[in-house]
């Protein structure tokens, strides 16, 4: 167990690959950190299985395991131990705490965790914060990406580095602060909680764009031939190991490989993401078009129907006057005077015409002859 901060005098020995994994620290404020939103996420899930629900393993172990767990070794081990004795080392723990940390944490869903256990009136206060435009402002790509990259060009070349070199509690604060630019950055690309995001052409584009950032800043350490917080490290009186100099040459070459390398792989994660989410996208699609089809074969089934009862019911109706003519025929006697001048003759015509008429042959004589 070595000092949580070296300070001059009180230089831990050489670091060696026994020391890097045996050398732990003790620091309140990160463990302080990762228990309470540990605990938070614990009585989450227990919460939500409780009552039924599941919740996936993998975001667990993502959050808690590797998050956490991430966020822990990079505060708590030997990265901690030497992280104000060499540059080297304090840029290894910059990458992780920036680049790692928040790529976990943002795939354990911890804020969907959240909407789905809070009271609902912290639930609704949730919401409305997510869909604020402080939250549009501040996760949008552009934004967010800027700040991402001037984050370390505003730390390494002003005095704040030595600051939190030489400051217990602006050092601890440092850290965190890493972890907070970094979800801002990585939490609307690859995270799987509601919050505002921009399509995923965009967040390539954005993605891309920061690559060279981490090459420029890189390569500018190298080539330095100043030290970096020069005059903290040659008072620190380390008499071991490489130069203060060359140990930053070492840093830069950290930073811009580990930054590039990590940059691409959130590249390729995205492009997979896009891909799975434009599968989903078409099988929604086909299934509404084989919605519709079927509301369409309905709609066209229907109207043949009411064609065909349509149809139907005007050969019924143009029938029923043929048939009820023929059952029920219309009284001769009626139509036929009592008494003709032309005797049987006449009486023979008039019945004759009325039988004509009632077959529907010709029209009923209006009026009989006097």
């Amino acid at each position: 167990m070595f000092l949580a901060h070296a300070t001059p005098g009180n230089v831990p020995p050489e670091l060696t690959p026994v020391r890097l994994l045996t050398g732990w620290v003790f620091e309140p404020i990160p463990i302080l950190v990762a228990v309470l939103f540990g605990g938070l996420y614990l009585y989450g899930v227990h919460k939500l299985r409780a009552r039924g629900d599941t919740w996936s393993r993998w975001r667990s172990v993502s959050f808690l395991g590797l998050g956490l767990g991430t966020f822990l070794i990079a505060t708590e081990s030997a990265l901690a131990a030497y992280d104000t004795v060499l540059i080297s080392v304090h840029m290894v723990q910059h990458m992780v705490l920036a680049m790692v940390t928040p790529i976990f944490l943002a795939l354990g869903a911890p804020i969907t965790l959240a909407l789905r256990t809070l009271p609902t009136k912290w639930r609704n206060r949730l919401n409305a914060l997510l869909h604020s435009k402080f939250s549009k402002i501040v996760t949008f790509p552009a934004f967010a990406g800027f700040v991402f990259v001037l984050n370390p060009f505003a730390l390494y070349f002003t005095p704040w580095y030595e600051l939190t070199l030489r400051n217990t509690f602006f050092h601890d604060m440092n850290h965190v602060h890493f972890v907070i630019i970094g979800c801002m950055w990585f939490w609307p690309l690859l995270g799987l909680d509601p919050m505002p995001r921009t399509t995923y052409p965009m967040r390539l584009l954005a993605v891309f764009a920061t690559l060279p950032f981490h090459a420029w800043l890189g390569i500018a350490i190298m080539s330095s031939s100043n030290v970096l917080a020069g005059d903290w490290y040659n008072d620190l009186g380390r008499d071991w190991g490489a130069s203060p100099l060359s140990d930053q040459g070492t840093a830069g070459g950290i930073l811009w490989g580990s930054g590039d390398i990590i940059g691409l792989l959130v590249f390729l994660v995205l492009f997979v993401q896009w891909a799975k989410a434009s599968e989903r996208e078409a099988v929604r699609e086909d299934r509404r078009l084989d919605r519709l089809e079927l509301i369409e074969a309905g709609r066209k089934a229907r109207d043949e129907r009411l064609a065909r009862e349509a149809a139907a019911g005007a050969e019924e109706g143009a029938a029923e006057p043929a048939n009820g003519a023929e059952t029920h025929p219309r009284p001769a006697a009626k139509s036929v005077p009592k008494s003709t001048p032309s005797g049987d003759s006449a009486r023979t015509e008039d019945a004759d015409s009325a039988v004509r008429v009632a077959r529907g042959v010709e029209p009923r004589l209006a009026e009989a002859p006097e």
